[in-house]
């Protein structure tokens, strides 16, 4: 999809679970014949939930959320507020086949958006659009709506780009993070996402879609 074009594809997901976690004692840094050392002993001041969003185009993480939960209201209001970057423009949006992915409320907000009537989407769980995931799904990747989903296979979520992104949170910030509090967790996590944005550029995608046997040979 072309940037120059107005058309965003975006990649985006949620990392739940972020623990922030207090170390009992300071980590040691590392010196001449010693690896660094941390403290596993720690204290839990809660967890927080990331949404990530990632422009495939750009590289770049686009209006991230820090929070508690991750409902189907919290997702959608998620894809509201990274179209609100660029209300006009058309997007795709890739993720997976998670429940609050293909929600009622996320299949309104794109009718909303792009201006189809509500009255046309029938009644959740009942008949017409809204019936099930099955249908919902099939409004949601319509190709024809400004605004539309890509669902990657069932199981292969790690097709996703943001997936990468959240790998490099984890080694960078989170795995040998001290946070005392939830709002250094958030400080921290917004902090690199400002640093990473700065010289942030398109993923070079390398999976050939073969197994590792045979990828050796091609």
């Amino acid at each position: 999809m072309n940037e120059a074009m107005g058309i965003h594809t975006m990649s985006v997901d949620e990392k739940t679970g972020i623990q922030a976690l207090g170390r009992e004692a300071p980590t040691k840094p590392m010196e001449p014949g010693k690896p660094e050392r941390i403290e596993y002993n720690y204290d839990r001041h809660g967890t927080l939930c990331l949404f990530g969003n990632l422009n495939v185009a750009t590289g770049k993480i686009v209006a991230p959320k820090l929070q508690a939960t991750r409902t189907s209201e919290d997702f959608a209001d998620n894809i509201d507020a990274i179209i609100a970057t660029d209300p006009k423009a058309e997007w795709v949006f890739v993720c997976d086949n998670l429940n609050t992915h293909l929600s009622a409320t996320l299949v309104m907000l794109v009718a909303v958006l792009c201006e189809i009537p509500l009255d046309s989407l029938g009644k959740e769980g009942k008949r017409g659009i809204l019936k099930s995931q099955a249908t919902r799904k099939a409004f949601l990747e319509e190709a024809s709506h400004r605004i539309r989903f890509v669902y990657t296979p069932k199981h292969c979520s790690w097709l996703n780009q943001i997936e990468i992104w959240f790998s490099g949170l984890s080694r960078r910030v989170l795995r040998r993070g001290d946070f005392d509090s939830l709002e250094t967790l958030q400080k921290k996590i917004l902090a690199y996402i400002e640093f990473y944005n700065q010289t942030a550029t398109p993923m070079n995608w390398k999976c050939k879609g073969l197994p590792n046997i045979l990828s050796k040979n091609v």
